[in-house]
């Protein structure tokens, strides 16, 4: 091969990598060339969804406007109303374990998404509208910048709306205001089936017993109760993190805090608790 040939094959070798890949980061930052999931399958079944919390915006990630490959981005004030349908993708082992665009570490097993003009962090409901299967999750990330793509998806929420075979699907994304709106809520609404938040004051209220508990959400999955369990622990205010479960049709998985002394001033729980996003917690007597 001539020098002129091998100097040609070269240069259309680094045109390719430069396309590749999902948003506007540079390719040579990555150990692949082309996105795929994991090696080995990964049971995903149990990751939970997201759970809404009130955060700063990010240091990172929120220049408004910002530009990529020539066209020019607005990042919104607010997430507050967004609603859109539209397309998404999914992104994947490329760039797992590389950062975001707001600073993070990219985690293709989280429940996570990249998007052009909503503020970082924010959290959406994403619906897949061909079989509508729905899941939250955080962007914390900017993109996808191929065509008029709506959002990007990590690989398991991806898993989770059943569009990992065919790579894109129409989807519709909602904006979630993590102020007033607890994961009871959010998880209801997204089955259906179970009907409204659970509220069970009422339900023990004759039984006489002088045990009183925190309520902080009634849950569809174990595993998103266990992920409130484990963020609630995280606050450290001295009382007992349970997870009961109601047993039927469709298992309720209730997360409680207790049991609560009725003289103990309570007034700083209740106050991280907002502070986490848990607007819709409440005192239950349980036997």
């Amino acid at each position: 091969m001539s020098y002129l040939k091998l100097s040609l094959a070269i240069l259309v070798l680094a045109l390719l990598a430069g396309c590749s890949g999902s948003g506007s980061k540079s390719s040579s930052r990555y150990s692949i060339s082309q996105d795929r999931g994991p090696d080995k399958q990964v049971d995903l079944s149990k990751v939970a969804d997201a759970v809404p919390r009130l955060e700063p915006r990010s240091r990172g990630g929120n220049k408004s406007p910002y530009e990529v490959w020539g066209k020019r981005y607005y990042v919104m004030p607010s997430s507050e109303g967004y609603r859109q349908q539209g397309t998404a993708s999914w992104y994947g082992k490329k760039f797992h374990g590389h950062k975001t665009s707001n600073g993070e570490i990219y985690d293709m097993y989280g429940m996570s998404a990249a998007h052009k003009s909503l503020p970082l962090p924010s959290y959406v409901r994403v619906t897949n509208l061909d079989n509508n299967r729905s899941v939250v999750v955080r962007v914390n990330d900017r993109g996808p910048f191929h065509g008029s793509r709506l959002i990007d998806l990590s690989y398991a929420a991806a898993y989770k709306l059943n569009m990992l075979k065919k790579g894109t699907a129409r989807v519709e994304v909602e904006a979630i205001n993590p102020q007033g709106y607890s994961v009871s809520q959010l998880v209801t609404e997204a089955q259906p089936g179970l009907g409204a938040p659970v509220k069970e004051a009422s339900q023990f209220a004759a039984s006489g017993s002088t045990r009183q508990y925190i309520q902080v959400g009634a849950y569809s999955s174990w595993a998103a109760a266990q992920t409130v369990k484990t963020q609630l622990e995280s606050l450290d205010k001295g009382l007992q993190v349970l997870i009961r479960k109601r047993e039927g049709t469709n298992p309720v998985y209730r997360v409680q805090m207790g049991p609560v002394e009725k003289s103990s001033p309570m007034e700083e729980v209740f106050s991280a608790l907002r502070s986490a996003g848990f607007a819709d917690f409440r005192l239950i007597n349980f036997p």
